[in-house]
């Protein structure tokens, strides 16, 4: 009997030793295989970044390269995401298991939200996924290299050698391209002059998008001058003296609201009886309907995907820092891209960007996006609405949240930039108030002035160096907010 159990204890705990090392082996092969497809991963972003980049200086005119280009840029975005993700997807867990042992408020707060969408972000980080579709890109890639090589390369003066590696314009490759090869197109003798409408949500980059084509060394050297006119000057066009508007001139008209056929053909009229052929017409509108204006297919300027756009945002946001050695501040990161990504724009994550920037500690970053959710949660409970949505309608947003010390007073603030528009409009006797910048009231309410004063949102370190600036008040029914604040209509109860 003895020996029998003696038998059977010893094949149990050799079953178990096996199942135990099969288990190791197992693991470790599969972490061998992960840390492989991580690194050829790698190894593809360098090699597609690097074609990427090579592009972004070259003239091409082929519209078969520029889709190429497109395909290839998304692929890349969505393998830098995918690679950043995988990196903190093991710490995330154990952020959240850490939770238990040392329940600290930011930590708290990391498990309410970081549980809830664990699953999700496992399942996003398809590693093999973004790997076969970027090996599909870029053995694709050969054809476009050789045809790269025959675009003429951009000039770039060596201060716009610093612009380029310090405040270059991000993304929209292809369409870069396309606005480059209408301006340059030559146009027949006693044409009419062309139009593209370049169309875009309110803070998509048109006005940046066309600033960075005008400033080009070939653009410049081909007209022999470029004017800007919105929509209130367009249509005084014609009454100008054309003597001055001789030449090959490229024309730039910003149009909020939708333009009268009738303006529009008087002033295409005087373009093209007052300037030379080969003038050019661009137009900046947030309208779909303006696409009718145009001579040529329009340039839409979609949003970004959610894995450019944090690519984008995680640059702004770590500066010259690399998220390789920041996983926490990573994750954060990648939190507050998909809150801005799906209700904010552009301009709104580079003011958080600029206010992240200046402190690369994970306490700091997890209550910025603590007190972004919260100010959502404020918004809708005494609006009704998101704080974008209100932004869009001008109506007032509660900040208060934002604060440091947001027991000290309410803070309110009221767009002062048109619908449609990124040109601030500040109303008469305003301009007066005191200016405060948005991240120092954030950082230290101490700097906050007595009654109202104007708030400086963000200022764009890229052409045409567009300033936000809206108007803050007390919140607490002041004149200066019931004067400016649209209401609102159908408010949620």
């Amino acid at each position: 009997m003895e020996l029998a159990i003696s038998a059977v204890a010893g094949e149990l705990v050799s079953r178990f030793v096996s199942f135990l090392a099969n288990r190791y082996l197992h693991s470790s092969c599969r972490a061998q295989w992960e840390e492989k497809q991580l690194k050829k991963l790698q190894l593809l972003l360098l090699r597609a970044h690097t074609v990427v980049e090579e592009a972004d200086g070259r003239y091409i005119t082929n519209s078969g390269m520029l889709a190429q280009l497109s395909m290839l840029a998304d692929a890349m975005y969505r393998g830098y995401w995918t690679l950043g993700a995988s990196r903190y997807i093991s710490l995330e867990e154990s952020m959240e298991e850490g939770v238990v042992h040392n329940p600290s408020p930011h930590k708290r707060f990391c498990m309410v939200h970081g549980s809830a969408r664990k699953n999700k972000a496992t399942s996003l980080v398809d590693v093999q996924g973004a790997l076969e579709s970027l090996e599909d890109v870029v053995a694709g890639m050969t054809e476009f290299v050789v045809l790269l090589g025959g675009c003429d390369r951009m000039l770039r003066r060596p201060y716009d050698a610093y612009l380029y590696n310090d405040n270059i314009m991000f993304g929209r490759h292809a369409e870069k391209q396309k606005l480059l090869n209408f301006v340059l197109q030559h146009g027949s003798p006693g044409d009419a002059p062309a139009v593209l409408p370049v169309i875009g949500a309110p803070t998509a980059g048109k006005r940046t998008l066309v600033a960075h084509v005008c400033k080009d060394e070939r653009v410049r050297s081909h007209f022999s001058s470029v004017l800007h006119l919105n929509g209130d000057s367009f249509s005084r066009f014609a009454d100008h003296d054309r003597s001055l508007l001789r030449g090959k001139i490229l024309v730039v008209v910003e149009l909020v609201p939708d333009v009268d056929e009738e303006d529009w053909a008087k002033f295409c009229s005087s373009v093209a009886t007052s300037m030379d052929s080969g003038s050019k017409v661009i137009i900046i509108s947030r309208l779909k309907s303006t696409e009718r204006l145009g001579t040529v297919e329009p340039i839409f300027l979609n949003n970004l995907s959610y894995e450019e756009f944090s690519y984008l945002f995680k640059t702004l946001s770590f500066g010259s820092a690399n998220p390789v050695q920041h996983p926490r501040l990573a994750w954060v990161a990648d939190e507050l891209a998909r809150e801005f990504h799906s209700e904010y724009s552009l301009g709104d994550a580079n003011i958080f960007a600029d206010l992240m920037r200046r402190n690369l500690n994970d306490r700091s970053w997890l209550g910025m996006l603590s007190r972004l959710r919260k100010a959502i949660e404020r918004n809708l409970s005494m609006f009704g609405k998101h704080p974008r949505s209100l932004f869009q309608r001008r109506h007032q947003i509660d900040i208060t949240e934002f604060l440091l010390h947001p027991a000290s007073s309410p803070l309110c603030i009221v767009p002062s930039c048109t619908s449609g528009s990124s040109r601030t409009e500040v109303a008469v006797g305003r301009e007066f108030l005191p200016r405060v910048r948005l991240g120092d009231l954030l950082l230290d309410p101490g700097v906050r002035p007595q009654g109202d004063f104007n708030v400086v949102a963000w200022e764009s370190r890229l052409p045409p160096y567009t300033s936000f600036v809206h108007f803050a008040t007390s919140g607490n029914g002041a004149l200066g907010a019931a004067e400016q604040s649209t209401p609102l209509s159908g408010r949620k109860r």
